[in-house]
């Protein structure tokens, strides 16, 4: 091998690295919480595992899909993409995002419904103020709502930014309008 091509070599595992490094702090970033650390090679195949689950691999490939999207151009078909999705949610989850979608638009219709990551998210001026990921997705207990930093739920120097959620009955209903209406405030 000359020396060029080595350098090149290097060059090119230097910037896979990067790539890979960098994808682990988006999706943490994205998806609200700490990456897995990559796996070692296995023994029997020798190859090496990306970090990234199957799960998150597809939230991944949903989000190129989602990008090529124009929201907010069509809020009726932006909302019937939203629904279509919960409608392929399993239960207990279909129902949770069916509620918390009538909730959010009837709290705050001036939010426009979108997908992020496969998941039901609401925007405001382009930016993901709010979103509900089914227990589904990550194969969790429960389904998360969660907030992006549009959201103005700031109490002091700490607050809260995502909530579990089990079930949706009149008490969570408007403990999330009343989330709502001080995170678009």
């Amino acid at each position: 091998m000359s020396r060029v091509s080595r350098d090149q070599g290097e060059s090119y595992r230097d910037l896979a690295q990067a790539v890979e490094v960098r994808a682990d702090l988006l999706m943490s970033e994205f998806v609200g919480r700490a990456m897995p650390a990559a796996k070692k090679p296995s023994d029997r195949s020798g190859k090496r595992s990306s970090g990234f689950s199957d799960e998150e691999r597809s939230a991944m490939r949903e989000a190129v899909r989602e990008q090529k999207i124009v929201w907010g151009k069509d809020r009726e078909k932006d909302e019937r993409a939203v629904l279509a999705k919960i409608a392929e949610f399993p239960e207990p989850d279909r129902s949770i995002a069916k509620r918390l979608h009538a909730v959010i638009t009837s709290t705050a219709p001036e939010l426009s419904p979108r997908l992020w990551y496969g998941m039901p998210a609401y925007s405001k001026g382009g930016d993901v103020l709010c979103f509900f990921q089914p227990a589904s997705k990550f194969k969790a207990r429960y389904g998360t709502l969660g907030f992006g930093n549009e959201a103005k739920l700031d109490e002091g120097q700490m607050w809260p930014t995502s909530f579990a959620l089990m079930q949706m009955t009149a008490a969570e209903e408007a403990r999330i309008a009343a989330l709502l209406k001080k995170a678009v405030s």
